[in-house]
């Protein structure tokens, strides 16, 4: 039986029992006797066997068929819960997690049998005392080889494809060079997906990427190992290019050659495609961030696309969710219809009435917004449930006591959000968990409880979701960052003492920066918090920290509900139209020019006893000057804590638009985050505020 039509629901329905399994299993450790999370326990793994069974997972389905086989014991009371069997559980629960991967990104579970683990869960059942698995790195060492070994990135066994061949050879009459590459990632790296953007964005001002092997979308996904490799047509040496690649933190190291695209005689039957082929038999040039002299070395290989399985992101919908779609689009065909009716008669009133039918219009296509932004909204749970197993096993790595304490799993956010916040989350809590949250003697000195407290709170405001991570830890040093940003060059000292404590404190968004005194596999490695912000920036949303030394941090993340639509003041600049998005905006002021003041040379106004800078947008967007008018428009924009009045010519109203990227072409310009077609067929510019405070 063809079971292949069922991989998308078995992967998704996996990782919802192995979310529930890591969650129950932290419940079991903190209340060994419970018997409704015993019997839960026993029917996830009993639910795995049999999925797993019937997709023909068979290493799988034996794993799980012993953690059955040991729950059964001990919700008949033959066996009893001990801090063994919860350790030995969740290591069963990371080679599931390893299996789906595999599945995932293969179609198949791969060849680790997790003899030691299996091991370990029948020595426990016999009643005996369980020896301890070696560690993954030693037990799995010749698997993980082989399999790193199959997946390392190689450009000269990439097969070029007939169209991307000839735009290079265009840019070779041009003049221009045609370069492979391959690029190695550090493998501690936290976010690899986002090194390897700022890979691409770094080579963006030398030339143009023709290609990318894996393919972009599996790159943004992170389905790829720890490489990747590239192709790029650019009148630069090579070496100029493979230092902006080295300019990226944690790239381990860089390999390319120019290539030349001479044909090789073909087969009748040989697909047209061409076979890169270097310029000469000399070794590539080679970098690393130890400035190594000899290559990596990797070996060609086929490209690590093929036989990779298509699952699609899904979202799991309520039935009257659909219902309500269903309705809306009734009502939309009846409203088309009107119209059309309408516009076909010849009454003396059908201008009113096409004036009705389009408000009716109207009113439809709000709702059905509405209703597809409900469906695309998935709870934020899916991505935190991983989160208090994770700060588990920091605490026992740390040899720190913490607990975590969350609120707002059921807030939701659109599922393109969902599937980028997960990994500056996790960043920010093992920061909190490491450099956060003090050793044991020194809480008691301080007369804290023995236990840190780590808390994320998830809740709706506005149009935004906020997610909040505090703790209770020591707090950031301010005056040890100023002294290591003055130490590092990253400022001066006189730089230094003019800046406040938030200012300071936002360096540690710096790319490298960090003050911790030695490198843990945890966290300080002086990088992350540079990712993080990047990442959140890209989604729309910013990252703020308040933080008292002693007391502790918060780190608070705001985040649109949607990247789709959203609801934006127009307003004008000459004759040019830009969008101010709606939940960026707090007030709109008139003010009279004799109001402005000024603060260190800078023009401010001030709105109920709140001194607020105003911002020229004019000066900025370079709109030539028309006229000066006696009073001002000025939109008070707010971020946080922070405020700012935009200083426009007129208002247009509100409206709402659908935002369009701007593509590789206006991609430098921070300022704007999109671009929006008006009813007229316009394009208005969509003003990104966050650059602006």
């Amino acid at each position: 039986m063809d079971v292949s039509q069922y991989l998308e629901i078995f992967i998704d329905e996996t990782k919802e029992h192995l979310e529930s399994l890591n969650t129950r299993v932290l419940e079991l450790e903190k209340d060994p006797n419970n018997s409704d999370t015993i019997n839960e326990i026993f029917r996830a793994a009993h639910s795995l066997k049999g999925m797993a069974g019937t997709m023909g997972y068979k290493r799988m389905q034996r794993l799980t068929h012993d953690m059955e086989n040991v729950f059964s014991e001990v919700r008949s009371g033959k066996m009893a819960v001990s801090a063994e069997l919860v350790d030995i559980v969740f290591q069963c629960l990371d080679a599931l997690e390893e299996y789906l991967t595999c599945i995932t990104e293969t179609a198949d579970e791969g060849t680790n049998d997790n003899e030691p683990i299996i091991s370990r869960l029948n020595a426990v059942l016999k009643g005996e005392t369980a020896v301890p698995a070696a560690p993954k790195e030693k037990t799995n060492a010749s698997t993980e080889e082989k399999k790193e070994a199959s997946q390392q990135a190689d450009f000269r066994a990439v097969v070029l494809k007939d169209f991307e061949i000839t735009a290079a050879k265009e840019a070779i009459n041009k003049g221009m060079n045609f370069y492979g590459l391959t690029v190695q990632v550090e493998e501690n790296c936290i976010l690899k997906s986002a090194r390897a953007f700022l890979v691409f964005k770094n080579l963006e001002p030398f030339g143009e990427v023709i290609r990318s092997e894996p393919g972009i979308q599996d790159i943004e996904d992170e389905k790829f190992e720890w490489s990747f490799s590239l192709f790029i047509v650019s009148k630069e040496p090579i070496q100029k290019i493979l230092d902006a690649i080295l300019n990226v933190s944690e790239i381990k190291s860089a390999v390319g050659e120019e290539i030349s695209l001479e044909e090789k005689p073909e087969a009748p039957e040989e697909k047209l495609e061409k076979e890169v082929v270097p310029v000469s038999e000399e070794k590539p040039v080679t970098e690393t961030k130890e400035q190594a002299t000899k290559p990596a070395a990797q070996k060609p290989q086929q490209a690590n696309n093929n036989g990779k399985p298509v699952v699609n992101r899904s979202v799991r919908v309520d039935i009257d969710k659909l219902d309500v779609l269903m309705n809306l689009v009734s009502e939309l065909i009846t409203a088309k219809n009107g119209i059309v009716s309408v516009s076909d008669s010849d009454k003396d009133d059908a201008a009113q009435q096409i004036r009705e039918q389009v408000e009716y219009l109207e009113s439809i296509t709000t709702s059905l917004h509405e209703s597809v932004m409900k469906v695309r909204m998935v709870p934020i749970e899916s991505v935190v449930s991983r989160f208090p197993r994770m700060v588990r096993d920091l605490s026992k790595k740390l040899d720190k006591k913490m607990e975590l304490y969350m609120t707002g799993e059921d807030t939701e956010l659109d599922r393109t959000v969902i599937d980028e916040i997960g990994d500056p989350l996790m960043h920010i809590l093992r920061n909190s968990a490491d450099h956060g949250i003090e050793s044991k003697e020194l809480r008691l000195e301080r007369g804290k409880p023995e236990a840190g407290s780590i808390y994320l709170d998830a809740y709706q405001d506005g149009n935004n979701v906020v997610i909040e991570v505090r703790d209770d830890g020591n707090g950031i040093d301010v005056e040890r960052v100023r002294n290591k940003a003055i130490e590092k060059g990253t400022i001066t000292k006189e730089q230094a003492n003019n800046m406040d404590d938030k200012a300071i404190i936002d360096l540690l968004f710096r790319p490298s920066f960090s003050t911790a005194e030695k490198i843990s596999d945890v966290s300080g490695r002086g990088v992350g918090l540079d990712v993080v912000k990047t990442k959140i920036e890209g989604l729309g949303g910013d990252i703020e920290v308040h933080t008292e030394l002693g007391e502790g941090s918060t780190f608070i993340i705001r985040l649109p509900l949607t990247l789709a639509i959203i609801q934006a003041l127009m307003v004008t600049l000459g004759d040019e139209k830009y969008a101010i998005p709606l939940s960026t905006i707090q007030t709109i002021e008139d003010i009279p020019i004799s109001d402005i003041k000024y603060v260190r040379g800078k023009e401010v106004i001030s709105i109920r006893e709140n001194v607020i800078p105003i911002i020229r947008l004019r000066e900025i967007l370079d709109v030539t000057e028309t006229h000066e008018s006696q009073d001002l428009i000025v939109v008070i924009i707010q971020k946080g804590d922070k405020k700012a009045g935009l200083v426009v010519d007129q208002l247009i109203g509100q409206q709402e638009i659908v935002i369009k990227s701007l593509g590789k072409h206006l991609n430098n310009n921070k300022l704007l985050s999109g671009a929006t077609i008006l009813g007229d067929g316009e394009v208005a510019l969509i003003l990104d505020v966050n650059t602006l405070l």
